[in-house]
């Protein structure tokens, strides 16, 4: 039996599991699992492969998208510029990493784009946050990122009305808002939002955020997270079973 997996901590707010898992129902592949395996810290990794001698592929998930690069022998061109990986292969006893997500993020947002989202806030800094930088740089969408950490360009606090009237693409990839705290959004000046605006939450639980629904009542188009994840698990498959 070829087992996949997914690593992180926790997992409650995982979906990969149940979609793995109806995908192999539904395409009658009947050879593969895919197991949830929530390790509380990196020092479990090595073992979880010498336990699960059957082990192909893994998702990874937070808080070790940058925690897992030093355990991998090789890496692709993405996770060595932006540091982050949700996406391993074991192939010849050797882990290969990926990053899935910004085919995910890219495929996800090209429909909702148009011509004047320019400029683009990203809030947040961890893995996710990494994947959109590059896609956007790609895209040639200028953008700033804002966080209470020092690596940021803005801090919450200097997010001001005419910041955010100036920046019509906002990218939530922090999990502020997620199930179960569904009360909190991030804390942006929403009177800033306006139809031209498009708000995405990578938050996919609840599948409107408390985020998208500020959006939603200053008339801008919002999505969520799902179709990110539904098309950076359909590349991991394919990622697992390509030829070497």
């Amino acid at each position: 039996m070829r087992q996949f997996g997914l690593i992180g901590y926790p997992l409650s707010h995982s979906f990969s599991q149940k979609f793995f898992t109806e995908k192999f129902l539904q395409e009658n592949i009947v050879n593969a699992s895919y197991n949830n395996f929530p390790i509380p810290s990196m020092e479990s990794f090595a073992t979880l492969w010498e336990e699960n001698p059957n082990l192909e592929g893994l998702n990874v998930t937070i808080p070790y998208k940058k925690e897992v690069i030093p355990f991998l022998q090789y890496s692709s061109a993405v996770v060595q510029e932006i540091h982050a990986c949700n996406c391993i292969r074991k192939f010849n006893n050797e882990l290969y990493g990926y990053n899935t997500d910004v085919i995910g993020f890219e495929k996800s947002l090209l429909p909702f784009l148009q011509p004047h989202h320019t400029h683009a806030l990203i809030l947040g800094t961890g893995g996710a946050a990494a994947a959109v930088q590059w896609v956007l740089q790609k895209l040639n969408i200028q953008f700033q990122v804002v966080s209470r950490k020092a690596n940021a360009n803005l801090s919450y606090e200097r997010l001001t009305k005419s910041i955010i009237e100036a920046h019509t693409l906002i990218i939530n990839t922090s999990p502020l808002g997620m199930y179960p705290n569904t009360n909190e959004s991030p804390p942006i000046a929403y009177e800033g939002i306006t139809a031209q605006h498009h708000l995405y939450d990578l938050v996919y639980n609840p599948t409107e955020t408390l985020f998208m629904k500020n959006g939603l009542a200053k008339g801008a188009t919002v999505q969520n997270g799902l179709a990110m994840l539904h098309i950076q698990a359909e590349e991991s498959w394919a990622i697992w079973n390509a030829k070497m």
